[in-house]
């Protein structure tokens, strides 16, 4: 199964520029520091799944020129990752019989249901209709839409999130550390997209920096890592000219190949 990976969002929990028009160290006549929300769609021939749903949903799917998904995947439930998944509400109304397959792991889908309730069951007067259905992902391998995937978790500080490996491309968002069953599942992974809003602050308690993934693709193998989640401290050219030769940072619409057995 082959297709591209787009990334629909590098940005970290407030965009760049965040409200304010906070630019921060970002120079705001690069137009690669301009970052959305952090997410990404897997496109196939005929296939199109997206992973989180984040405040600029909307306006990532219009940039990219993407139609309804098939499915949603959610890595975690804060809210910079599911705050737009309202949006699909306006693809039912286009087709009223559409509801969105939506994968998560369990405590997950539990805290999404909580959140977004009314888009999991329909109004008791009849009005709203159900838009997503939950669907468990255990960790290993899965396939979604006819891509296969294998799921791993990983270590957020204040909550596990999922990590997806598709074929020879790998994707982990809001990740500090990663267990044995990770790293194993990530090794050999040509291309690894990963969390990076550390920067260069080791102590942070949620995000890694640049040094820690460093250390981790010393075992996992990469070799293209592209960094995401980026805050406003994290200017994408002075970024171009300080990180190792095997890494770069990514840039909204950004499209990767990958290969899924």
């Amino acid at each position: 199964m082959d297709g591209k990976l787009i990334i629909l969002g590098c940005g970290g929990s407030a965009g760049v520029p965040a409200i304010g028009n906070w630019w921060g160290a970002c120079d705001p006549n690069e137009p690669k520091n301009i970052r959305t929300r952090p997410s990404i769609a897997l496109k196939t021939k005929d296939k199109l799944v997206i992973v989180d749903t984040g405040p600029d949903f909307r306006e990532q799917m219009n940039r990219e020129k993407l139609g309804a998904p098939d499915a949603v995947i959610i890595t975690h439930t804060h809210f910079d990752h599911v705050n737009g998944i309202d949006e699909l509400r306006t693809f039912q109304r286009q087709d009223k019989e559409r509801t969105f397959p939506t994968y998560g792991m369990a405590d997950t889908l539990k805290s999404l249901q909580a959140h977004a309730h009314y888009m999991f069951q329909p109004s008791e007067n009849g009005f709203y209709r159900t838009v997503c259905v939950p669907h468990e992902i255990k960790l290993g391998k899965n396939v979604i839409e006819n891509i296969p995937m294998q799921m791993f978790e990983q270590e957020h500080g204040t909550m596990p999130t999922l990590g997806i490996r598709i074929g020879n491309v790998a994707y982990s968002t809001d990740v500090k550390r990663l267990d044995g069953f990770a790293m194993e599942t990530l090794e050999g992974v040509v291309t690894w997209i990963v969390d990076g809003a550390g920067y260069h602050n080791r102590s942070n308690p949620v995000h890694a920096c640049i040094e820690e993934i460093a250390e981790m693709n010393e075992k996992i193998g990469a070799k293209q890592v592209f960094l995401t989640h980026m805050p406003p401290i994290m200017d994408y050219k002075t970024m171009v000219k300080e990180l190792p030769d095997n890494f770069a940072p990514a840039y909204d619409g950004l499209a990767i190949d990958f290969a899924a057995a």
